[in-house]
């Protein structure tokens, strides 16, 4: 098995095998990378990549606004915020800017951040559950 195909594979179970609070997890870490890559290409003038990586990043935005829970309130504040690095990203392409990037970067950054303090908080809880069954 090739090494490519190897983690092709890895990619795939990893998914497949993951909480939903690791995928929204996977979704901010790939969003950061499409960013700091556009930013690359930006500098690199490698304007066709630039143009996919941004939406790449758009698309996983857009995946983020879709699972949020309209009936959750914490939801009727985070989605301005989706909306807004949406617009960003949109006004970086368009304009080849890299502080557009640079903000919304920040922010997905501090999302992330945020994700995986709740994910670690989470398994702690449940691992004191778990051991008091014991």
């Amino acid at each position: 098995m090739s090494i490519n195909k190897g983690y092709q594979t890895y990619q795939h179970n990893a998914v497949h095998t993951a909480s939903s609070g690791e995928l929204t997890l996977m979704l901010y870490n790939g969003c950061i990378k499409f960013i700091k890559q556009a930013m690359k290409d930006i500098d690199e003038h490698n304007y066709e990549a630039k143009n996919n990586n941004i939406q790449k990043a758009q698309n996983i935005i857009q995946e983020l606004m879709l699972t949020l829970d309209p009936k959750i309130e914490i939801s009727k504040q985070i989605l301005p915020l989706y909306e807004y690095m949406h617009h960003l990203l949109k006004e970086a392409n368009i304009q080849n800017e890299i502080t557009e990037l640079e903000e919304v970067l920040q922010l997905v950054s501090e999302f992330r951040d945020t994700w995986k303090q709740v994910i670690l908080k989470n398994r702690k809880t449940e691992q004191s559950v778990q051991g008091a069954q014991v």
